[in-house]
C-alpha cells in the first residue's frame, strides 16, 4: 500500500474556511438522508489523531469503492489523502445509513489506468481537473476491513 503522489506546482484555487466547512456538513447532511453517487469518508488527521469527514463521489469497484483525490485539480493533494497515507486501515465510509469500516489503498500502474478511464468515461470533470494541474490525481480503493 503505498501512498506517494506529490504535490504540484500549478492547480486549480483551493477553496476553504467556514463556507467550504458549512457546504460539507450540509452535503454530509443530505448523503446521510439520501444515498447515491456520493458518500461520507470518515479518517483520522495525521497530526491530530481526530476523526475528520469529508463528502466526496464514489464509483464502483469490484473489491468496493473508488475515490479520486483530485482536490478540484488543485496543485495539493486533499487533506484526507495524507490522513489515509498515515492511517490506511482507520478508515470508514457511509452510504446513506450505512456505515462501513474500510482499508484503503492507492492504484498504480494497469490498475491506475483501468481505473482512471472508467472514471473519466463517467464522470468527465475529473479529466478536467488533471488538465488543471501537473500531479497525477490519485485514485484511492476502499476495500471493507
Amino acid at each position: 500500500m503505498t501512498f506517494d503522489s506529490r504535490n504540484g506546482t500549478r492547480g486549480a484555487r483551493q477553496p476553504g474556511g467556514l463556507l467550504l466547512k458549512l457546504a460539507n456538513k450540509l452535503t454530509m447532511g443530505k448523503i446521510r438522508r439520501k444515498p447515491g453517487a456520493l458518500l461520507i469518508l470518515t479518517t483520522v488527521g495525521r497530526k491530530s489523531g481526530e476523526e475528520r469527514q469529508s463528502p466526496l463521489r464514489w464509483f464502483p469497484d469490484p473489491a468496493g469503492w473508488l475515490i479520486v483525490a483530485s482536490a478540484g485539480g488543485g496543485s495539493a493533494n486533499p487533506a484526507w489523502y495524507y490522513n489515509l497515507k498515515a492511517n490506511p486501515d482507520k478508515v470508514r465510509v457511509q452510504i446513506g445509513e450505512e456505515t462501513t469500516a474500510v482499508t484503503a489503498e492507492q492504484l498504480h500502474g494497469e490498475d491506475y489506468a483501468a481505473a482512471w478511464q472508467m472514471i473519466t468515461s463517467t464522470a468527465g470533470q475529473f479529466a478536467g481537473y488533471q488538465q488543471k494541474t501537473d500531479r497525477e490525481i490519485p485514485v484511492i480503493r476502499l476495500t471493507r476491513a
